[in-house]
C-alpha cells in the first residue's frame, strides 16, 4: 500500500489540482493512503475534508507585500513549520511527497527532501516562483503545464503533463447547456457572459460589474452569470437589492462549474493556472483579467501564453473598469472570433494530467 503526502493550498487554484491528483491516485490504487498538509486558517482546511481526505495544518504564512508586523514573525513560523513538517513526515512515513504550491508546500518539501524521501513538484504557472525554483534543485520530478520551463528548473527533471483539473470539465453537450440554463435560471435565447473572480472573488471584476449594471445593463441584449465571492457577499447583495437587474444572475460561489462553462458563450476570468487549464479543456472563448496581486506577476504570464497563440484575449486589471465589458460585448457579437478562440484554446487542453502525475508519483516509490 502506497503512502502519499500532498502539500500546499491557499486558494482554489492550488486545492482543486491537489484533490484531482489524490482522486487519480485512488482510482489507480484504491487502498492508497493519502495525507494532505495545508496552512492553518486557509481554505484547504475546509475544502480538503469536504472532498473526503484527511488534512493537518502548519502555522505557516506568506510574506505580506505591505509593511506589516506579521513579516517580523514570519521567520519563526517558517522554522516552526519545517520542524512540524518533519514530525508529520516521521509519523506518516510517506513513500512520496507531492507539492502543489501554496504556503505549506515549501516546509514539507524541504523537510522531505532533506530526509531523502522522493519528491515531486506540480508547478502550475508559466512563471515559476522563487520557492519552487529553490526546491526544484532538491526534488526528483517537476510537472509543468507550459513550454520553456527549463529557464526555471533543471531540464532533466521537467515533465510536461498539463495541470490537473476536475473530472467533470469537458466541452459542453446540448444536454448540459439545457441543464445549465435551467440550473442557473438563465434565458436560453440570449447570449451569456460568465464573469468569475475565482474561489475568493475579485474586487476589480465586482466593481466592473457594478459599474456596468448601473450604466448599461438595461439596454444590453445579453445576460450575465456573475460569481462575486464569499468575502464580497454583503456588499454585492445590498447592491443587487438596490438595482435589481433583470439580466444578471449573481452568486457568491459556483457549485456546478461544468454547467456554468456550458452556458457561457464568453467567459471573463482571472488568469490562475488551474482556471486556465479547465478553460482549455472546456474550450471556452475567454477574456483574462490577470490579478496584479500575485507573486512574480504569475497571472499575466499565464494569460500571455494563451494570448500569443490567439487562444484568449486579455484586459489589464488597471483598465478593466473602462474597457472590460465593452470588450466582452464586442466579442459576444463576433461569432467567428468566438469559434476561432474556442478551436485554439482546445488545442492546449490536457485532460489526463491528474492521472499522468498520479502514475508518476507511484513510480517514484523507493
Amino acid at each position: 500500500m502506497s503512502r502519499i503526502i500532498i502539500s500546499g493550498g491557499g486558494t482554489g487554484g492550488h486545492i482543486f489540482p491537489a484533490v484531482s491528483i489524490a482522486d487519480a491516485l485512488r482510482r489507480i490504487e484504491p487502498d492508497c493512503e493519502i495525507l494532505f498538509v495545508g496552512a492553518l486558517g486557509r481554505m484547504e482546511m475546509e475544502r480538503v475534508p469536504a472532498a473526503g481526505y484527511k488534512i493537518v495544518g502548519l502555522p505557516v504564512a506568506g510574506l505580506q507585500r505591505n509593511i506589516s508586523l506579521d513579516n517580523l514573525t514570519l521567520p519563526f513560523k517558517v522554522v516552526k513549520s519545517i520542524r512540524e513538517a518533519g514530525k508529520i513526515i516521521d509519523g506518516f512515513k510517506p513513500d512520496v511527497v507531492v507539492g502543489v504550491g501554496g504556503y505549506a508546500s515549501a516546509p514539507v518539501l524541504w523537510s522531505a527532501s532533506h530526509k531523502k524521501i522522493p519528491c515531486l513538484i506540480q508547478e502550475q504557472n508559466s512563471f515559476a516562483g522563487l520557492t519552487n525554483k529553490i526546491l526544484g534543485k532538491r526534488v526528483g520530478k517537476i510537472c509543468v503545464a507550459y513550454d520553456k520551463m527549463d529557464k526555471f528548473f533543471p531540464a532533466d527533471k521537467i515533465v510536461f503533463t498539463g495541470n490537473p483539473i476536475r473530472q467533470d470539465i469537458a466541452p459542453a453537450t446540448a444536454e448540459q447547456k439545457a441543464e445549465g440554463y435551467k440550473f442557473y435560471g438563465l434565458d436560453p435565447s440570449k447570449k451569456t457572459l460568465f464573469v468569475v473572480g475565482g474561489s475568493l472573488g475579485a474586487a476589480t471584476l465586482n466593481a466592473t460589474m457594478k459599474k456596468w449594471i448601473e450604466e448599461k445593463s438595461r439596454t444590453a441584449d445579453f445576460q450575465v452569470l456573475w460569481q462575486s465571492g464569499k468575502i464580497y457577499k454583503a456588499s454585492v447583495d445590498a447592491f443587487m437589492e438596490e438595482h435589481k437587474p433583470t439580466n444578471v444572475v449573481n452568486l457568491e460561489f459556483i457549485k456546478r462549474m461544468d454547467l456554468a462553462y456550458a452556458v457561457a458563450d464568453v467567459i471573463v476570468s482571472r488568469a490562475g493556472a488551474g482556471t486556465i487549464s479547465e478553460l482549455c479543456v472546456a474550450g471556452k472563448a475567454t477574456i483574462f483579467v490577470p490579478s496584479p496581486n500575485v507573486a512574480e506577476d504569475h497571472q499575466r504570464h499565464n494569460a500571455m501564453a494563451l494570448v500569443e497563440k490567439d487562444a484568449a484575449m486579455m484586459v489589464l486589471d488597471s483598465e478593466a473598469r473602462e474597457k472590460l465589458m465593452d470588450t466582452a460585448e464586442a466579442l459576444l457579437k463576433d461569432d467567428e472570433k468566438i469559434a476561432s478562440m474556442e478551436r485554439n484554446i482546445l488545442l492546449l487542453g490536457k485532460k489526463d494530467a491528474a492521472e499522468r502525475i498520479a502514475r508518476m508519483v507511484l513510480e517514484m516509490k523507493k
